[in-house]
């Protein structure tokens, strides 16, 4: 994903994923993240997503949501659920999950 999320004027809030991978099963990570991303998109009070991976295997993945509720409600989703639990056995090194409120918001471009 290259382009910013289209977010809405705040307040609203952000999931911050910072993971770091091991080589494992490429193809079925890959594709899990697809999915997720599909399903997540279609998600009530979803908001849109920005991620980013370096060669090193650390990756940062934003998801943008209207309510803790909506944050609430994907986490308990049941792929969701499946594809945190794959990525504990086999995708994760280490991963951290932060949940914060966007206050502000500005934008600068060329």
């Amino acid at each position: 994903m290259t382009d910013f999320a289209e977010t809405p004027a705040p307040p609203y809030w952000a999931v911050i994923f910072t993971a770091v991978r091991t080589p494992e099963d490429e193809a079925g990570y890959a594709q899990t993240a697809e999915h997720m991303e599909t399903l997540a998109a279609r998600q009530p009070g979803f908001l849109g997503m920005e991620s980013t991976r370096g060669e090193d295997g650390l990756g940062i993945t934003v998801s943008y949501w209207d309510s803790l509720e909506a944050i609430a409600a994907w986490k308990a989703h049941a792929d969701h659920r499946t594809a945190k639990r794959l990525g504990r056995e086999r995708w994760y090194r280490a991963y951290r999950l932060r949940i914060a409120r966007v206050e502000r918001d500005t934008a600068w471009s060329r």
